[in-house]
């Protein structure tokens, strides 16, 4: 087999290896989409892309998107991190944006630039879609905590912007820290529910320059805590706006995530409710190399 280029890097990093790693293998054509399954479950992190040629088709860059067992449609730090692949070794130049050809759509990803060096990249994504609303008295189980942490102003409800997450709105940190997935309870929940996975979030940070602390809880496909959950963010941003948590019809706020495992994560959302009741949702964050090489 050819050898095929390899990029490493971190995704909603505040600094080196605390975000979410993400492994890129370019110019993928020759891959097949079992060498693609095979190769992204050796990597063994939350995701692994290919990007299929070093050319553009179709507008944009042909990007396919591997978790450890399946193919996904589409995935936040996936999105940004090979777009920052594109930007830095395909391109080679400051662009305003790159366009990922991803199974979920095409999504565009915009740059900001520090010095010459790409800085903050946004990605903008689909319509979010509002489904099921949860039993306070269930979720709770599922979390192992009272019912009483829960903040129930507002629905626990499953969002996707593309991969569907069921967002829980608790009170305080204290919450957020007790959280932890009761398997029984866990596997009741999510019965028939489309989602699989739950996005816990409360108004209190450790960092005082945030305003949300989030932790993301995946056990369903193996993962029992994602550090930063770009695709998770958006549907928290897409809910924040819905359900009016700040009062307005858009916000601006950074979310902190995997404190509580060690790996301080920075994720940035805007969005609004645009002209018709839809909702625009852009989320952010910084891309980090770490290492390249050659898949063999």
């Amino acid at each position: 087999m050819m050898g095929y280029p390899l990029y490493l890097v971190d995704v909603f990093a505040e600094t080196k290896y605390a975000g979410n790693q993400l492994a890129v293998v370019r110019n993928a054509s020759g891959l097949s989409v079992v060498d693609m399954q095979k190769i992204a479950r050796e990597m063994n992190y939350s995701e692994t892309t290919f990007i299929i040629s070093d050319q553009e088709r179709n507008g944009g860059y042909d990007v396919r998107i591997f978790s450890f067992d399946e193919e996904l449609p589409f995935a936040g730090h996936p999105t940004l991190g090979t777009a920052y692949i594109i930007q830095q070794i395909l391109i080679g130049k400051a662009v305003a944006e790159v366009k990922l050809n991803l199974k979920v759509g095409q999504i565009i990803v915009s740059f900001n630039y520090t010095e010459g060096s790409p800085d903050i990249l946004w990605m903008k994504q689909i319509a979010p879609t509002f489904g099921r609303i949860f039993e306070v008295a269930d979720v709770a189980r599922a979390l192992n905590i009272g019912e009483e942490l829960i903040d129930q102003r507002f629905p626990v409800q499953q969002v996707s912007t593309g991969l569907p997450f069921i967002i829980v709105p608790l009170k305080n940190l204290n919450a957020v820290r007790a959280s932890y997935i009761d398997r029984v309870g866990f596997l009741k929940l999510i019965d028939q529910a489309e989602a699989k996975s739950l996005f816990v979030f409360c108004p209190e940070t450790y960092n005082p320059e945030n305003q949300i602390n989030a932790r993301m809880f995946d056990d369903y496909h193996g993962i029992s805590e994602d550090p930063a959950t770009g695709s998770a963010s958006g549907c928290l941003a897409a809910y924040l706006v819905k359900n009016r948590y700040y009062g307005a019809a858009e916000i601006d706020v950074r979310v902190e995530q995997g404190y509580e495992i060690a790996r301080p994560s920075l994720l940035l959302l805007r969005a609004q409710e645009e002209e018709g009741g839809a909702i625009g949702v852009s989320v952010g964050g910084k891309v980090i190399m770490v290492a390249r090489g050659e898949l063999e």
